[in-house]
């Protein structure tokens, strides 16, 4: 197991592949099977980071609240840790929030994609939020937790899927007290003058997404000087459901902002 304390918080990250870099950021209260559906296809031509956020899996979880300016320092002690010299961030919702006030703060970001991310948490509907949180023993409170993430096509079709990640959500995700520190950092949020944020970013929204509304992705998209907006069928975690295509259009924005040297 691979550890880093920063600010006295044992912070545990994975990494993988070669070339440049690029760092996944998660979801409040989810842990890193989140993003095993983009992780494969995305390690190899890239070297990959995945790490849990403080109060999130093999990660130490001090009392909250949580800033959005905490958790960037830690990504930052992580990726000072493995070398990183430039780096491509992909965030969700909380994570995605990390992702562009680290764009904002260190000049290693090259590129940035979000999904289901706002630039205010004024526009995070903390109930939805709250509704995709369950606790960890218990296993119908974790299915039923699955409505805002998933459309009910795909949860009833995909019974096997999803019975294998609430099995994940039992040692992955953070539990009740490091979850509602999560959400404080995420409804306090101000991404700040979006003039500011000069990296190129993807904003990716899942078109029945209840915790952001979809018009808030457009917005964000729009306010950026380097902004392009693309919607997805489904809802929160609508990168899983449509991982495909998702990836797809993933690798193609990284491939055009990857330059010739590795990292």
């Amino acid at each position: 197991m691979t550890t880093i304390t920063n600010d006295g918080i044992d912070l545990y990250y994975e990494v993988a592949g070669e070339g440049e870099t690029v760092a996944f950021v998660g979801e409040a209260g989810y842990g890193a099977w989140q993003w095993g559906w983009q992780h494969r296809p995305i390690t190899g031509p890239y070297r990959t980071v995945v790490w849990d956020m403080r109060g999130t899996g093999n990660s130490g979880s001090p009392p909250g609240p949580y800033k959005i300016d905490t958790l960037t320092a830690d990504l930052e002690a992580i990726l000072s840790e493995t070398d990183t010299r430039r780096v491509h961030l992909i965030g969700a919702g909380l994570g995605g929030m990390v992702a562009l006030r680290y764009a904002r703060t260190y000049d290693r970001a090259r590129s940035v994609t979000v999904f289901n991310t706002a630039q205010s948490g004024a526009d995070v509907s903390e109930p939805a939020l709250r509704n995709l949180f369950a606790p960890r023993e218990d296993r119908r409170a974790l299915e039923n937790s699955l409505q805002g993430s998933f459309s009910e096509r795909f949860r009833d079709r995909q019974g096997s899927v999803t019975d294998r990640i609430c099995e994940w959500r039992k040692t992955e995700d953070a539990g009740a007290r490091a979850f509602d520190a999560q959400v404080e950092a995420a409804t306090a949020f101000e991404t700040g003058p979006l003039y500011e944020l000069t990296c190129p970013t993807l904003v990716c929204h899942g078109i029945d997404d209840p915790v952001v509304p979809i018009r808030a992705g457009r917005e964000l998209a729009e306010g950026l000087p380097k902004g392009s907006f693309q919607s997805i069928e489904g809802r929160h975690l609508c990168f899983i459901e449509h991982a495909r295509a998702v990836n797809d259009r993933i690798l193609g924005f990284l491939n055009e902002h990857t330059s010739a040297s590795p990292s």
